[in-house]
């Protein structure tokens, strides 16, 4: 920790102040390309669910046109259009929507900027694993959004568009409803990811160790299935195994990251220590 030694309040203040302007100033520049780059990302991305040859639904046309029971992933004709029912609202998402778009993108950078300030005053064994859990929280994150928008939000938006209560009731999906069920399944999926990360934190204090995993595995499992039942309302076991897959996994991955519990021989050697008088404070009295 030598080199926050020498710094002062007033240095770390301004170290700060520099962090904080390089951080912003990255956000403003993917901001502004991202709002020029907005209208192709809208039609091209942003919207790819909507219709029929979103890659997804081709994918799964593909692995359930042989087996009759699964949902049909095949209609070619499936289209929503998303309307605008407020004036403004066209302009704010594309404010709105560059300025996430600059979030997610700026996160390894953002990150960086977070290290390079609080690695001064790290010893040597703190900043390899602080480094080492910032790259693998920030790989999770994205492959997380990643599944949002690839399986997550499409299976949903596939259900929800498609379920009808009554013939005589039409859909018509509004700019703001869609966009607010886009960036928040997106943003939860890059958040629960995060959960192998928790884990390993939690097992470096001493609070969580793999004997949790394996006496809770049951439970998960059921909790997991209500997500998933709740993250895609679907009725068919497919599009819920689809969602529950991917959860569980991480289930699994953060048993894996976590120290492994003490044996029953380490219990009864640790116990046994612990019952020892300690000689020293009997001789000193």
């Amino acid at each position: 920790m030598g080199e926050s030694d020498k710094m002062s309040f007033w240095d770390h203040l301004e170290e700060l102040r520099w962090t904080l302007i390089r951080s912003i100033c990255a956000l403003v520049v993917f901001a502004i390309a991202g709002f020029i780059c907005m209208p192709y990302l809208y039609d091209s991305v942003i919207m790819g669910p909507t219709r029929a040859d979103f890659f997804l639904y081709s994918d799964l046309c593909k692995w359930t046109s042989a087996v009759p029971f699964l949902p049909d992933f095949c209609d070619d004709t499936f289209h929503v259009d998303i309307i605008n029912i407020n004036m403004a609202s066209q302009f704010f998402r594309h404010m709105t929507t560059s300025f996430w778009l600059a979030l997610i993108l700026t996160f390894p950078y953002l990150v960086f900027e977070v290290w390079r300030f609080v690695q001064p005053a790290l010893y040597a064994n703190e900043k390899k694993s602080v480094r080492l859990a910032l790259a693998f929280g920030t790989l999770m994150f994205f492959i997380g959004c990643a599944v949002g928008y690839a399986l997550v939000f499409p299976m949903t938006f596939r259900f929800l568009t498609t379920y009808q209560l009554s013939a005589m009731i039409v859909n018509q999906i509004s700019l703001d409803s869609y966009m607010d069920n886009f960036l928040m399944l997106i943003f939860i999926m890059g958040v629960v990811f995060e959960l192998p990360l928790v884990s390993w934190l939690l097992s470096k204090l001493g609070l969580l160790n793999r004997s949790f995993f394996k006496k809770y595995r049951r439970h998960a499992i059921v909790a997991l299935l209500i997500a998933a039942a709740v993250i895609t309302p679907s009725s068919d076991p497919f599009t819920l195994a689809v969602v529950f897959l991917p959860l569980y996994l991480l289930y699994e991955l953060s048993n894996f990251f976590v120290k492994p519990a003490l044996s029953d021989d380490e219990d009864e050697k640790s116990t046994t220590l612990a019952k020892i008088p300690d000689k020293t404070t009997d001789n000193s009295n």
